[in-house]
Parts: structure tokens; C-alpha cells; sequence
């Protein structure tokens, strides 16, 4: 007969393939990192239009005024957008009315060379997110541009500008929202499957029939965590796995996984430690809810929180730090699991 502990995570690994939620979120996650290229452009391409390139998304803009020469400049500077000059801004109207134009931009001279410039949108609508996105690039290259050309009347820079600084919005999305996502999602469903199959147990009185086996309480605590805490991190191997596939470079996979063992002992030890105070199955579910949304809030504020560690970590671009906060995160959760055996040794008796 083999380990107990062992049979008894086969056990629990098994037990998962009935709870049809637990299917649907482990389907969802394989869906979002086997397809994670199509999503991340179709969802970048939702809050930042601009990324978009393509002649059927380029933006038609008419300019009028005494200074449309220096804003048509700036505006044709970019592929996304196509300038049309118009000698009135009736005519521009007209234009913008029939279709002809996505947008207006009347421009005027004023006194010490600055430039006045009203822009026109078209109303509500995807068109607009997009033709707003890219006027506000184009007038803010333009304001940038007068500054340098102004600068030199200036006895003092009373405002230091910005550094002009344009980040790859897919790198970006991919690394700082896509791959948190994926990491840390099976953790918090590995720590509620916990509370809910320890509570369950308690509820209907079947734990004592695993302590007849013989197994000990903090055994069968450890039979659960081998199948839960070791689910995560082989989720996220397979999750890493199809984000290469789809072009994506992880760096630091090994530190990547043992980070997210490390989060899920913490998770699934809290779920365990709520489902034996408890007791009742409903009342640990969402006690744990809480307790796990607030312990990941309050981390969130750290100088570096789980997700940039994630990020960092996949960018190979870890500091001193990073690797210390990565080596707290074990040594919590180490910490955590001899508490909860500890708890459940003491439950026990």
C-alpha cells in the first residue's frame, strides 16, 4: 500500500474533475494563454485604439486656419493618420458632415507664437475612441514641439517636460495584466477548492473516516495541500508553455513557478486554517474570499507588488530586491503551512 498522504492528494486531484466550476475556470485559463496573441491585440485595441495600425483604420483630419502648415506637419507625421486641407472652416464642416473627414482641427496664430488649436470629434462610437486617441498623440507632439521651438525666450524652465517615452502597449498588457492573471488565478482557486473540501469534510462528518485510514489530522492536511499547492505551479508550467508557443519570452521560469507555489501554500494553508474554525462549508468560502482579496490588496501596495514581481521576474529584469522579496514570499509561505499543521495537530486532540 503506498504513502497515504499520496493516495489521498490522487484522491483530491480526482474529486476536482466533478465541480464543474473548477473545469470551466481551468478551460478559460487554457483558452486565454493558448490564444493569449489574439486576445492581447483585440484587447489592447479596446483601451488604446492607437496601437492599431492599418488603412481601414486611418484617420482622415481636416485642418483650417492661419497655422494648419504647422499642424498638418505634426498630424501627417504618423502612417494612422491622413491630413486634408480646406480653405474655410465652412468647408471643413461640410466635409466633416458628408463623411468625407473623421475629424477637424481649425488652428490659429497667436500673439509670441503660440498656437491655438479646437478639435472636432465625431460623436460616441469606437470611430471616436479611435480619432480621439490619435489627435491627442498628434496635438500633444505638436505642444512639444513649440515648447522646443519657445524655449529659447525662456530665462527659466519653470516646468521640466516629461520624458517622451512610448512603451510597447502589448509588451506592456502582456506582462503587467496577461501573465499576473494567469499566475496567480490558480493559486486562489487551488486555496478555495481547500476551504471548501476541508469544511465540506467537517460538515458531513467524513473526516473522521479519513482518521480511521489511519491518517492523522495534519496528514490529511497534508494530503490535500500535495494535490492543491502542487496544481498551481503545474498549471502555470503549462501556461508558460503556450505563451512561448505564442511568441511570448518568459525569463526566470523556475522563479516564476516557485513564487507561485509560494503564493498558493499561503492561499491554500489560509483556506484550510478558515474551513477547520469554521467549519461550515458556505461560511469558509466566503470568509476566505475576503481574507484572500485583502491579503492580495494590501500586497498590491508593496514597492514591489506580487504582479511587478511576476513582471520582473518575466522581463529578466529582477532587482536585489526582487529576489529578496521573492525568498519572504517562501519564507511566508513556509511559515504558514507549519501553522496550519500546527492548527489542525491541535485541532485534533
Amino acid at each position: 500500500m503506498g504513502n497515504p498522504r499520496v493516495v489521498l492528494a490522487r484522491r483530491t486531484l480526482g474529486s476536482l474533475r466533478s465541480e464543474k466550476t473548477i473545469v470551466l475556470a481551468l478551460v478559460i485559463q487554457l483558452f486565454i494563454a493558448g490564444f493569449s496573441s489574439f486576445l492581447v491585440v483585440g484587447l489592447v485595441s479596446l483601451y488604446d485604439p492607437g496601437t492599431t495600425n492599418g488603412d481601414a483604420l486611418t484617420v482622415s483630419v481636416g485642418v483650417t486656419g492661419n497655422a494648419s502648415s504647422d499642424v498638418a506637419a505634426t498630424i501627417a507625421d504618423d502612417d494612422s493618420r491622413s491630413v486634408v486641407p480646406y480653405p474655410s472652416q465652412a468647408a471643413a464642416s461640410a466635409a466633416f458632415q458628408r463623411g468625407d473627414v473623421q475629424a477637424l482641427v481649425h488652428a490659429t496664430r497667436q500673439p509670441g507664437g503660440r498656437i491655438l488649436a479646437a478639435a472636432t470629434a465625431p460623436e460616441g462610437s469606437f470611430r471616436t475612441t479611435l480619432v480621439v486617441t490619435e489627435l491627442k498623440g498628434a496635438l500633444s507632439t505638436l505642444e512639444r514641439e513649440r515648447r522646443a521651438d519657445l524655449d529659447h525666450r525662456l530665462e527659466r524652465t519653470p516646468v521640466d517636460l516629461p520624458p517622451d517615452e512610448r512603451s510597447n502597449p502589448y509588451f506592456s498588457f502582456t506582462y503587467t495584466v496577461l501573465l499576473p492573471l494567469l499566475a496567480f488565478l490558480p493559486a486562489f482557486i487551488s486555496g478555495s477548492v481547500m476551504a471548501d473540501s476541508m469544511a465540506e469534510e467537517l460538515e458531513r462528518d467524513t473526516l473522521s473516516l479519513l482518521r480511521v485510514a489511519p491518517l492523522s489530522l495534519p496528514e490529511i492536511v497534508d494530503g490535500k495541500a500535495i494535490a492543491l499547492v502542487g496544481l498551481a505551479p503545474a498549471q502555470v508550467a503549462l501556461w508558460l508553455l503556450l505563451l512561448w508557443l505564442n511568441g511570448t519570452h518568459i525569463a526566470n521560469p523556475l522563479a516564476l513557478l516557485a513564487l507561485v507555489a509560494g503564493v498558493a501554500a499561503v492561499l491554500v494553508a489560509t483556506g484550510a486554517a478558515l474551513a477547520l474554525r469554521v467549519g461550515a462549508r458556505r461560511e469558509a468560502q466566503l470568509l476566505y474570499s475576503f481574507v484572500a482579496l485583502a491579503v492580495f490588496g494590501v500586497a498590491s501596495l508593496l514597492p514591489q507588488s506580487p504582479q511587478n514581481l511576476i513582471a520582473r521576474l518575466a522581463v529578466d529584469s529582477p532587482t536585489t530586491l526582487t529576489w529578496g522579496l521573492l525568498g519572504v514570499a517562501l519564507t511566508i509561505a513556509a511559515a504558514s503551512y507549519t501553522g496550519l499543521r500546527w492548527l489542525a495537530g491541535g485541532a485534533e486532540t
